[in-house]
């Protein structure tokens, strides 16, 4: 092949907005965009890359400069408008707080731009319903992050599914949670914005978005939930040393059952100490073996060769009951989950590549916080349909 015959690399600009918070700079930014720069793009079939630029949006201009000059990026602003109405700008990525990130994405979408976002799409499925219809009405492409699918335990653990090991799914646990510091004593690991309602914060609305995605795509559909979300902490200390009343919930307990009769638990929280081998585990138990899944790890245990406990409190347990299970082994090397699935969102973008990851399941994801938190205030089951248009 000649020179000028060499394929056509693609070039994509990307504006991202909310990068100067952790997960925007840490995941999205530094291990994603920066990675696939620094990597040389993106691999298409006839041998040329998908490129991307970066332009950094944000409201702090301080931080916007010390991640331009971190990670040599030419181009940011504090203007969302002004890159919103550049024509050279393909994408619109939202990593800001969940309560500016529905009007931000609307905005994107009437200026014609194609959508990439942080979940969740907004704070009721109401709103998100109204991004998602003004995203189709538009023509633009649109996708959602849901960056747990691609963790190395659940990688492995859907290889599992996919032979038929467990039999008829029976139940899932899901164990998360870590102790986040009130602020006082010793700085917090989240931000404060997490903690007050009024800001997008609580844990329901971070962390069922996620147990949706994974529940539906690797377990079945969500029937009916029953959850009680708690404010544990009454009172945090903010960035800046002042007390604040803790107005979201801080800890959620939930029984959801599927379509077909599986039962899944889910116990999240920002206030336990972890004495578990990762801060989440998907403990799945079927009629014909068991798994244990964590963020990069997963365990199985066939029937056949699960042990036979008997309860006997006066004697001491003669079974290493850890010792019985065995590493679901890896294959191939484990990417970054959220630079792997940008790179697919681009491949979808480019190419047209598929790309299941759209605003229906952001929708659906909020569906699920509604009924969740109208479980919590109502004290009673809440049906899936009772929370769908």
């Amino acid at each position: 092949m000649t020179t000028s015959q060499r394929p056509t690399d693609a070039l994509v600009t990307i504006a991202l907005n909310g990068v100067t918070g952790r997960m925007g700079r840490n995941q999205h930014l530094e291990r994603s965009i920066i990675a696939i720069r620094e990597q040389g793009g993106v691999a298409r079939p006839d041998g040329s890359v998908i490129r991307v630029r970066p332009v950094l949006v944000g409201r702090n201009p301080a931080k916007l400069a010390e991640l331009a000059a971190t990670y040599g990026v030419e181009d940011t602003s504090t203007d969302l408008d002004s890159v919103l109405a550049d024509p050279s700008v393909d994408v619109y990525f939202d990593a800001q707080t969940t309560d500016r990130r529905a009007d931000a994405v609307i905005r994107a979408i009437k200026a014609g731009k194609h959508i990439y976002c942080e979940k969740p799409l907004a704070e009721d499925a109401a709103t998100a319903r109204t991004v998602a219809a003004a995203a189709e009405d538009a023509g633009v492409i649109a996708g959602i992050v849901q960056d747990k699918l691609f963790l190395p335990g659940l990688v492995k653990l859907r290889r599992l599914l996919d032979s038929g090991f467990f039999g008829r799914i029976l139940s899932v646990r899901i164990d998360f949670g870590y102790w986040v510091f009130e602020g006082d004593r010793e700085p917090s690991q989240r931000p404060s914005w997490n903690y007050r309602r009024e800001d997008g914060g609580g844990i329901v609305l971070d962390m069922y978005p996620h147990w949706h995605y994974v529940i539906e795509e690797l377990f079945g559909e969500i029937e009916q939930v029953l959850v009680l979300a708690s404010t544990h902490i009454p009172e945090r200390v903010d960035e800046a040393g002042q007390t604040y009343a803790a107005t979201a919930d801080d800890a959620a307990y939930g029984i959801l059952q599927l379509v077909g009769g599986a039962v899944v638990q889910i116990n999240a929280s920002w206030v336990t100490r972890v004495r578990r081998d990762e801060l989440v585990t998907f403990h799945v138990d079927g009629t014909e073996g068991s798994a244990v899944a964590g963020l990069r790890d997963c365990v199985q245990q066939h029937r056949s060769a699960t042990p036979r406990p008997v309860w006997n409190p006066d004697l001491p347990n003669p079974i290493d009951f850890r010792a019985t299970w065995l590493d679901v082994p890896s294959i191939g090397p484990a990417e970054n989950g959220f630079k792997e699935q940008w790179e697919q969102f681009l491949r979808h973008l480019v190419d047209g590549d598929a790309f299941p990851w759209t605003f229906d399941r952001a929708v659906r994801g909020i569906e699920l916080v509604d009924a969740a938190l109208r479980s919590n205030d109502e004290r009673r089951w809440v049906r899936m349909d009772e929370v769908r248009a």
